[in-house]
């Protein structure tokens, strides 16, 4: 459905192939994740396998994940985004933002949305602000 497009800097590589999903990898980030942490396995993988995906490899072991939620067209949401501890601070999270919104199947998308509790400085870097008019949204949120 979605374009499969990769991007390197070695030892570095992003993709957009499903097929290279460390499922379990990305499981065992997001039950340790403040937003994420009360998801089951089975809704972890269907959220994947109807989002467009974004696997961060060093080397052949995943190091972080992000995932866009989108018609391709007018609007997308960007979500469950994380690196590795282990490899925070060498400025992947930007390189991986930066190839997010650069994927041509949302690069001409009117509206992208996000939810952070503590990352609005990287988003600022590439135009995310905060809502102009949060009166206009709504939402029905349920615990999982």
């Amino acid at each position: 459905m979605f374009e499969i497009v990769e991007y390197t800097r070695h030892p570095f590589t992003i993709t957009t192939d499903p097929a290279r999903i460390q499922i379990d990898r990305v499981c065992k980030f997001l039950a340790q994740s403040y937003w994420a942490n009360k998801r089951n396995r089975s809704t972890i993988i269907k959220s994947i396998q109807h989002s467009l995906c974004f696997s961060l490899f060093h080397e052949q072991t995943q190091i972080g994940f992000a995932r866009f939620i989108t018609d391709g067209a007018t609007f997308a949401y960007l979500c469950d985004v994380f690196i590795d501890e282990a490899y925070r601070g060498n400025e992947l999270g930007k390189w991986l933002v930066q190839c997010v919104l650069q994927h041509p199947d949302v690069a001409t998308v009117r509206r992208f949305l996000l939810v952070t509790k503590d990352a609005h400085g990287l988003y600022r870097q590439f135009g995310f602000e905060a809502l102009q008019e949060p009166e206009r949204y709504m939402e029905i949120f349920r615990e999982q």
